[in-house]
């Protein structure tokens, strides 16, 4: 599974991308996570299974919203608490749970 997170830069969520690597390590699920900035989305989205923006990036949802149905991607924000405290394991189960309704 590929799990692409987007924000402002690609540089504020590397943090909650380690976390979310390493509960999915502990959990042996084989996951490949990345971060970009906004003017990267269009083209990283096609690589991606889910798509999961920054709380502050919120706006990019509906922007992306057609291009992830034509890709038949599913597109959510991050919500506000699970940002802050880097909540790796919840936001990696999001992510999952958000491909298997797929």
């Amino acid at each position: 599974m590929k799990i692409l997170l987007a924000c402002a830069s690609g540089m504020s969520t590397s943090l909650l991308v380690n976390k979310m690597k390493e509960a999915a390590s502990e959990q042996n699920i084989d996951v490949e996570i990345w971060a970009v900035g906004q003017e990267m989305v269009e083209e990283e989205m096609k690589k991606a299974d889910v798509l999961l923006f920054g709380p502050q990036m919120r706006f990019l949802k509906t922007k992306f919203a057609s291009k992830a149905k034509e890709l038949n991607l599913p597109l959510d924000v991050i919500p506000p608490v699970s940002y802050g405290r880097c909540d790796g394991k919840g936001v990696l189960k999001m992510a999952m749970d958000m491909a298997e309704k797929k």
